[in-house]
């Protein structure tokens, strides 16, 4: 009987739901640096450097 169940659940350790845990641990880290580079780039000394670059390239 051990070995019936045993066969039906695989062997011991596995971890089939690994692979959706690092996709949401990558998400997770993802929208995090989304978040920190949105203020970054919102910030006034970054919006004026980059404006100021975009229009010395388009001169």
């Amino acid at each position: 009987m051990h070995r019936l169940i045993a066969q039906l659940v695989g062997p011991r350790g596995a971890d089939d739901g690994s692979h959706t845990v690092e996709y949401a641990v990558g998400a997770m880290a993802a929208a995090a640096f989304a978040a920190v580079l949105l203020k970054v780039v919102q910030s006034t000394s970054i919006a004026t450097q980059l404006t100021k670059l975009i229009s010395e390239a388009l001169h």
